[in-house]
């Protein structure tokens, strides 16, 4: 285990070891769950916003449990996704409530509206 400073600074190893290990397994999927599957990972990077650890890791595990178990069933892509595949990611990622970068600037937005209403300057 690394001490506690190195991991404050870089983060947890053993988060980086499963994400690692989640995204080797998404490479690993037949086609066309891979290409799909990479594509949805790269949407949850980008937009997902979830800054906490733990919750990140468990989402890509869960993902890619998904991915693993629809490959193994021959479940076709569009029975996964459904019609919409970005109203399936943002369902998909709602489910995992840990903190996101956008809190912030919801509390920020807030109180600068609050501190304009007090006559204050933000």
């Amino acid at each position: 285990m690394a001490p506690k400073w190195i991991e404050l600074i870089t983060g947890s190893l053993e988060q980086k070891k499963r994400y690692k290990n989640d995204k080797a397994r998404l490479e690993a999927l037949p086609a066309p769950y891979q290409s799909v599957a990479q594509a949805f990972h790269r949407y949850l990077l980008v937009a997902g916003g979830v800054t906490d650890g733990d919750t990140l890791t468990r989402m890509f595990t869960d993902f890619a449990d998904l991915w693993e178990r629809a490959a193994l069933d021959g479940t076709s892509v569009r029975e996964i996704v459904g019609d919409d595949p970005v109203e399936f990611i943002e369902s998909f990622a709602a489910a995992y409530s840990g903190k996101r970068w956008i809190d912030k600037e919801r509390a920020r937005l807030t109180k600068a509206v609050e501190d304009a209403e007090r006559g204050e300057q933000p």
